[in-house]
């Protein structure tokens, strides 16, 4: 609570079980307040009970109030945003890290308190990033899989176990506990806090460094995915800037079908909401519908907001919420104080009360007795296709051009079949050949109803006499040990071991491409015969190149189809008409013969799925392995930085930094790094998965010593600079028009020499020349990735001009003092008639506003206006200091 608060006077008072407890009384604001959608109402609470007249003033509370009239108001009405805590995982955990601990030591050389870099806010990082499926397929192939884990980051272990014991206010929770946001969901969130000093309640409320943080807005509490550097800021007390948001009202009606899951139902959401565009908004979901989604429905919708593009998508808190927090062994003194909070703040929703219904910017509706069977691929997660129309589409998709629903397979390639040895026998595969079936990531994992789903479709598999060809990497990673608990108990995982998905660890693995290495025969017979095989995985991500890069085609499904998929062994098939499999004797089984009825799954998840099962999972979560417990971590509050390190390394961008302000000056003599078109996602400029053995990256791990075994991943070397500098647009599906054909490479314009991207921009470094990239529509969609900013930052890339830029990615950009420029609506790089190979002249007055328009000029006569995308006065002050790093330091130096 701000000490200063001007409307203290909105401070109430509530008893629970004798023990009083203060709370802003937010509804006393009246009849706009009850007009606002329920999202909104939480960000006026956190302006009203920090506002301080300093970094939160009276007028931001009164803008926030006044949304109704204000949210639609031409360019945006900034707003201020405190969240109450910060969530972070492993792979942006790690450099959050770094970044403090460099932080320590650059407020120690100017002359500062080191201690001082410290988080304000509680700060929760869970290990779960790390684990790959090495081992796939057999009883030991977890303990195997974990074993590797700690070789392979034994340094990045040891470095954030010094920072849980060097910083205040942060709870690091080790590896092999489970799936970030599952974690959160289960665990760790509040939805509503008591405050740490005083007995006031308000509103959980969450940033994370990854973009599936929205996941916890199934349960009702406000939060989203942040860069690295912007989460940062806030664990240090600052407020996050933002625009007041849209909110798109989506109304749910009807009920799903009986063979109909929640995961089609979220795929057809984000189809429709991509197509809306709502991009930069709020979606809140309200209607009867609601009411018969359980909690990890309503949280498998809210984790795929990145991909439908919004920033939150919202369900208020209900009486179905309160009941979850029970099941999950909240406690009823807990869970009493959360209902007597939001009912005295009018926060607390009934679905089926039409008086209710606060004003939203738009109406969409769905009947969910419309939603069928589907999948979502073959390479983004928005383009829904019905599993009845599966067959024909990806056969489609193999002849068209290359592109997100094109291979350019030539017609006489279409039937090709390559054979291969695997184990001992002889098998072949063709285009459509499912290698990859993987029930993984936070989006079902974290949800009992496909996972049991998944579980009695897998015994009723078994007991048909159906089986997995050996030859496909089939793998389990549960989001929680409350997962393989509630599994083992109902009595389903013998048969999805007979049928292959074993558990694999307990870590976000193959969604992030984490899925391990492919048998050398499988990847020789694809690479040979350039086949278009396919992963399909119960995830949220299936952009080029992320699962694998032997599997072309990535579809996500259910954990039910992905059990499907990978008996049929092909994605080129109409399940209606086909068998599923065919018996020994010759006869056949259809899909239909062995999926199991909702009813049939709700009722195993009523008998199975109970309260002392997360009362026994999460006492000990904190503990962690033995491997954990016996890591001997280094003491003291500045990190001995070692020079030896591939994993952990000083970054550079304190180098030179001064008490003073660099000076603005113009960009002269610019030239394109790369030219890039629509669609550009953070895992093709900053890639996550493995480390290519040809690669920048991989000759200077060789040169350490290193052999590819020992390489790990991208994600897992974030806190090396080194590493991820030479990683930057190391994606091998990057399209780059100044080549032929996609791959990590670039041409130096001056000498049109072809070389890697990294080699090409130490060259143009060494000349002092500075670098821009040009791009299409959606520049740096995907996950919120700030080695997406860092990386070009350290290319020596001092602006990006694109069409649009997905919402984190942009702020990622400012936060790191790069200049997001915008083409004018209806113009592009192609209606100018720019190659990408002039040179740019960028001007950059003195007294930068908020978006402006500034005026670029080319060697070539070529000259246009652009959109400045410091979007508010804070992103301009990020940008003055060098970046939001570069400003944090000098703030704490007083």
């Amino acid at each position: 609570m701000a000490d200063n608060n001007p409307l203290n006077n909105f401070l109430k008072t509530l008893t629970l079980r004798g023990k009083e407890f203060s709370y802003y009384d937010v509804a006393a604001l009246g009849e706009k307040y009850n007009r606002l959608p329920y999202s909104i109402r939480i960000l006026l609470e956190s302006a009203l009970r920090n506002c301080d007249n300093f970094s939160i003033k009276e007028q931001d509370v009164q803008k926030i109030l006044n949304w109704e009239s204000n949210h639609t108001v031409e360019g945006g009405i900034e707003v201020p945003f405190k969240p109450a805590r910060v969530i972070l995982q492993d792979f942006t955990g790690v450099p959050a890290l770094v970044d403090f601990a460099a932080m320590r030591d650059a407020v120690k050389n100017l002359g500062g308190d080191p201690e001082k870099i410290n988080p304000i806010c509680p700060v929760d990082l869970v290990i779960d990033h790390s684990i790959q499926v090495d081992f796939a397929r057999s009883e030991d192939a977890l303990q195997k899989n974990q074993n590797l884990e700690f070789e392979r980051n034994m340094e990045r272990f040891l470095f954030l176990k010094w920072g849980a014991k060097a910083f205040d206010n942060m709870l690091i929770v080790p590896p092999g506990s489970g799936i970030v946001h599952q974690v959160n969901l289960e665990y760790l969130a509040r939805v509503v806090f008591t405050g740490k000093n005083t007995p006031v309640l308000y509103p959980d409320t969450v940033v994370g460094t990854d973009s599936h943080t929205t996941m916890i807005n199934g349960l009702g509490v406000l939060g989203w995915g942040v860069g690295g550097i912007e989460a940062e800021a806030v664990m240090l007390g600052q407020t996050i800037s933002m625009l007041l948001p849209e909110v798109v009202g989506y109304k749910l009606h009807g009920s799903l079908g009986q063979y109909v899951t929640s995961t089609d139902l979220v795929l057809t959401i984000t189809k429709n909401l991509r197509q809306l565009g709502v991009v930069g908004k709020f979606v809140e979901f309200f209607g009867p519908g609601v009411t018969a989604l359980s909690i990890a429905d309503r949280a498998t919708i809210s984790n795929m907001c990145p991909e439908y593009g919004a920033t939150v998508g919202f369900f208020p808190v209900d009486k179905t919420s309160l009941t979850y927090l029970r099941q999950t062994n909240r406690s009823e003194e807990q869970v009493e104080l959360i209902e007597a909070y939001l009912k005295a703040t009018n926060q607390l929703r009934d679905y089926s009360d039409d008086k209710q219904e606060p004003v939203f910017s738009q109406i969409v509706s769905l009947d969910l007795s419309t939603v069928v069977s589907s999948v979502s691929g073959p390479k983004r997660p928005n383009d829904r296709v019905s599993v009845s129309e599966m067959k024909d589409d990806f056969l489609t998709c193999l002849t068209s051009k290359v592109g997100f629903k094109g291979f350019g397979i030539p017609e006489d390639k279409l039937s090709l079949r390559a054979k291969f040895m695997f184990d001992g026998k002889q098998y072949s595969i063709g285009h459509g050949s499912v290698v990859i079936a993987a029930i993984t990531s936070c989006t079902n994992t974290s949800n009992p109803s496909v996972m049991l789903g998944a579980g009695l479709l897998a015994k009723k598999a078994v007991e048909a006499g159906l089986t997995v060809q050996p030859y496909v990497k089939t793998s389990l990673s549960p989001g929680s040990g409350v997962v393989t608990y509630y599994l083992t108990e109902s009595g389903v995982i013998p048969p999805l071991e007979q049928l292959g998905f074993n558990i694999v660890g307990y870590g976000c693995m193959t969604c992030i491409g984490n899925s391990g290495g492919l048998d050398e025969n499988i990847v020789n017979a694809i690479e040979s015969n350039d086949l278009v095989c396919c992963g399909v995985l119960s995830g949220n991500r299936n952009f080029e190149g992320r699962i694998h890069p032997n599997t072309r085609a990535n579809y996500l499904a259910s954990p039910l189809l992905v059990i499907a998929y990978a008996i049929a062994g092909r994605v080129d098939i109409d399940f209606e008409t086909e068998p599923l499999a065919k018996r020994a004797d010759g006869s056949v089984v259809f899909l239909r013969d062995i999926w199991p009825t909702r009813a049939e799954i709700h009722e195993v998840e009523r008998t199975y799925v109970i309260p002392a099962m997360f009362k026994e999972v999460y006492s000990r979560i904190e503990t962690g392995s033995g491997m954990w417990q016996t890591l001997d971590a280094p003491a003291g509050k500045l990190y001995p930085w070692s020079n030896e390190s591939t994993y952990i390394k000083e970054p550079p961008f304190f180098a030179g930094m001064t008490r003073e302000l660099p000076r603005i000056q113009a960009l002269v003599g610019a030239k394109v790094l790369l030219f890039l078109g629509d669609s550009v996602t953070t895992d093709h400029i900053s890639p996550a998965g493995s480390i290519g053995r040809t690669s920048p990256a991989a000759r200077f791990l060789a040169l350490r010593g290193l052999t590819p075994r020992e390489f790990n991943s991208y994600g897992s070397r974030r806190g090396n600079d080194a590493i991820m500098a030479r990683g930057t647009f190391a994606n091998i599906r990057l399209v780059n028009k100044f080549m032929s054909k996609p791959g990590p490479k670039t041409i130096y314009l001056p000498t049109n020499e072809e070389m890697d991207v990294f080699d090409c921009a130490q060259r143009y470094i060494n000349q002092q020349t500075p670098l821009i990239i040009i791009a299409g529509k959606d520049y740096g969609s995907g996950s919120s990735r700030d080695w997406a900013a860092k990386g070009p930052f350290l290319l020596g890339v001092k602006a990006v001009i694109a069409e649009s830029f997905e919402r984190i990615h942009r702020s990622n950009l400012v936060g790191m003092g790069l200049i997001p420029l915008q083409f004018l609506d209806g113009e592009n790089a192609d209606t100018l008639g720019l190659t990408g190979k002039e040179t740019y002249d960028i001007n950059l007055p003195a007294d930068l506003k908020p978006g402006q328009h500034i005026q670029i000029t080319t060697n070539v006569g070529l000259s246009f206006d652009v959109v400045l995308r410091f979007d508010t006065e804070v992103d301009l002050l990020f940008y003055r200091n060098g970046g939001i790093l570069n400003y944090m330091v000098r703030k704490m130096l007083g």
